[in-house]
């Protein structure tokens, strides 16, 4: 199922959850967004491989141990399974035999899934339940046709690559695209925009991560996403009523982003994703 506006990379398998942007371009901005929701509702709550189907998500360093009650990663009725990764290489071992695990492609063990998601040297393990859990489904703000901005991209003078965790929690090289400038409430605000990759290294997105004045009062105290939308030229559309939430915000098994330094708008954005509850605490730091 095709799902709008959600960078989930390399972890979600083949299949296609980035929305293009045209498929909505016939409909009207709000019933565009009450259809992408629509469908993140569906995908989230329904689908075997979205956060809430998830057991683990761990980066596999210097090796991981699967299975018994002492392991990196307890899985129930699953004998000892030793995971590592070498030259971007990940094998899996158990009894004395060994195979190599396919990269964003899951594969069976016991009642579970497993799969090698994110870049070569920062591989992640991801171990599936058989089905979602029992979970809430996501809540967001009414729409409002105010928050639907169009702004101008300054691009950067000095642009510098950051490591950084994209919204799926996977560690991605990401590279400075320059600012823009948001007016909310009378003041003007200068966002940073990243450059975030698709782990897969297939495209990229303009990607901003902030916060405001909701954060842990409404919605994720961590701080929200947000993709450009191209118009053409240095021009952009920035609608906050698509704000999301990294997928830490969903279950606590995920790595949370660190807030980008400055990303901080002034005022309340009641906007795009709502939060009640049951994912990650807010790490302690922004991003340099």
């Amino acid at each position: 199922m095709p799902l709008p506006m959600v960078r989930v990379g390399a972890l979600l398998t083949s299949a296609t959850l980035v929305l293009s942007i045209n498929a909505g371009l016939a409909q009207s901005p709000a019933a565009s967004v009450t259809a992408e929701r629509a469908a993140f509702r569906e995908w989230l709550i329904g689908s075997t491989n979205s956060p809430y189907a998830v057991q683990a998500h761990r980066r596999i360093g210097t090796g991981l141990v699967l299975g018994p009650t002492d392991a990196e990663i307890p899985l129930e009725g699953i004998a000892r399974h030793e995971v590592s990764e070498r030259a971007g290489v990940v094998r899996l071992r158990t009894g004395g035999q060994e195979r190599v695990l396919p990269r964003s492609r899951q594969v069976p063990l016991g009642g579970y899934r497993i799969e090698v998601a994110g870049s070569p040297g920062r591989s992640v393990l991801v171990v599936y339940r058989a089905t979602p859990r029992d979970s809430k489904p996501p809540i967001w703000y009414h729409y409002d046709p105010g928050y639907d901005l169009t702004v101008r991209l300054t691009p950067a003078t000095s642009p510098r690559t950051r490591r950084i965790l994209a919204a799926d929690g996977l560690e991605v090289e990401a590279s400075d695209a320059g600012t823009v400038a948001v007016t909310l409430g009378g003041t003007t605000t200068g966002l940073s925009v990243m450059r975030v990759p698709d782990p897969t290294g297939e495209e990229s997105e303009l990607e901003i991560y902030f916060r405001d004045e909701t954060n842990g009062r409404g919605s994720y105290p961590a701080g929200r996403f947000v993709t450009l939308i191209p118009l053409g030229g240095d021009r952009y559309r920035l609608d906050l009523n698509r704000a999301r939430n990294p997928f830490c915000a969903y279950s606590p098994v995920y790595a949370c982003p660190l807030p980008w330094r400055g990303n901080l708008l002034p005022v309340a954005v009641e906007a795009g994703a709502r939060y009640t509850g049951g994912g990650l605490e807010l790490p302690a730091e922004p991003l340099p």
